[in-house]
């Protein structure tokens, strides 16, 4: 049933995790847009101004993993609307359902819905400088919430209210909804920081708790597998293969390190993050990703003990290795596998050699070729200033070795995934990652 909300504490204390203590004007204006799709491109969102791709891009990783499931290869020209808004519900259902926290979905709608003001004129103008906009105090008065039990009831009620989500502030219901639904104990719990605002309050861009939000159900702020120690601080990460991926730019400078988990997710479809934009990678080859093979899980725990990337450890870890991959890690064994892997007593084990020595039948099963698109939905980033997915031809080089170019950071993101990836972009020019 519907309840005011906008005296509501709980909604309140998500707010201001959300905004800080002051909610700027401008930065949030920027958030004020609704799920808009591209003239020239029926199933990809539009994102007028720097800082919701938070929620954008997500949703977008989201509608294309139901077009990559159900194989949708060649008539993407030919969605038509009611189509379209199926797919950005079920998207949304899906991103609701991982963040749910076990109580009830909690959806978050305006009181006067009818008669907050329509962003055609901005939609179609492709600028929002005529575009009359109410502001934040008005928007979080009308807050309303519906709580329901399924998440077949969250599709009745986007179903019924698709216009909702199209409008103005679609986005931002949206996430409130989304937050609401994972509760605020959960997102205390979750976030690092919680004095630290989830949406930066000189740019407008989502932090990297919100991403994960979005992409995973977990608001963490860090895109390693599982919680790590660090001098013991216990820095959580995310907890399991996602639904859609991620890979960072940044993680070439090893300002971040991304896990197995969102590297290798369910589906071809990775969100992209550069310094300050978000934007996503697919491909309709499901080759590309799988299941966690034990060749996979047992170089994923090697590297768990091998913080600094140096693809070895000291050997005085191995048995802690050998527990964790439930192999045998008696203390006599230990030491004769010690010796054997390392027979120098330099006292270091190499990832190469526990790894011919335990999975030596590692079979490579990633087609060396095959077709990328990339999205990014920002008119004034896209050629010609139209939001349409741009085609690639991958070729994984039979060499290991990467260079990195500043001046290609797509391609430097994508090495962080794949070492030895070129791309031809059918276009002629790499699409941009900002």
């Amino acid at each position: 049933m519907a309840a005011h909300v906008s005296e509501n504490d709980e909604l309140k204390d998500i707010i201001k995790l959300m905004w800080g203590t002051n909610v700027k004007e401008d930065v949030f204006q920027r958030w004020t847009q609704g799920f808009h799709f591209s003239a020239d491109e029926p199933t990809a969102l539009v994102q007028w101004e720097g800082g919701p791709c938070a929620v954008l891009a997500p949703v977008q990783a989201f509608i294309i993993k139901s077009l990559v499931s159900e194989s949708w290869t060649s008539n993407w020209k030919e969605v038509e609307t009611e189509r379209v808004n199926r797919l950005l519900i079920r998207a949304a259902c899906e991103i609701l359902c991982q963040a749910y926290g076990g109580q009830k979905y909690r959806l978050v709608h305006m009181n006067d819905q009818e008669q907050t003001p329509n962003t055609e004129t901005k939609q179609n103008t492709e600028s929002s400088s005529t575009e009359p906009k109410l502001d934040h105090t008005y928007f979080h008065s009308q807050l309303r919430v519906h709580s329901v039990d399924s998440s077949d009831e969250v599709e009745a009620f986007y179903l019924e209210r698709i216009q909702m989500l199209r409008e103005t502030f679609g986005v931002l219901l949206f996430l409130y909804s989304v937050m609401y639904t994972k509760g605020l104990e959960q997102l205390n719990t979750e976030v690092t920081d919680i004095g630290e605002p989830m949406i930066d309050g000189e740019y407008g861009y989502g932090s990297q708790c919100l991403i994960n939000l979005m992409i995973t159900g977990r608001a963490v702020a860090h895109v390693w597998n599982h919680d790590q120690d660090v001098g013991g601080l216990k820095l959580r990460g995310i907890d399991k293969q996602s639904t859609v991926g991620f890979l960072a730019l940044l993680e070439h400078l090893r300002y971040c390190e991304v896990g197995s988990f969102l590297k290798n997710p369910m589906n071809p479809v990775w969100v992209l993050g550069s310094e300050t934009h978000l934007t996503v990678l697919f491909s309709f080859e499901k080759q590309l990703v799988s299941a966690e093979t034990p060749t996979e899980v047992a170089r994923r725990v090697f590297k768990s003990f091998d913080p600094e990337g140096n693809n070895f450890i000291s050997s005085d870890l191995l048995q802690d290795v050998l527990s964790m991959l439930n192999l045998v890690s008696d203390p006599e064994y230990v030491e004769i596998m010690k010796k054997r892997l390392d027979p120098d007593n330099l006292g270091i084990i190499l990832l190469s050699a526990f790894m011919d020595e335990f999975f030596p039948e590692e079979s490579i099963s990633v087609p060396d070729t095959f077709t990328l698109f990339h999205y990014n939905g920002l008119p004034r980033s896209c050629p010609s200033n139209k939001v349409v997915y741009q085609e690639g031809s991958a070729v994984l080089l039979e060499c290991n070795m990467k260079c990195v170019l500043d001046s290609n950071p797509m391609l430097t993101c994508l090495q962080t995934k794949w070492p030895s990836i070129e791309v031809r972009w059918l276009s002629g020019a790499t699409p941009s990652l900002n």
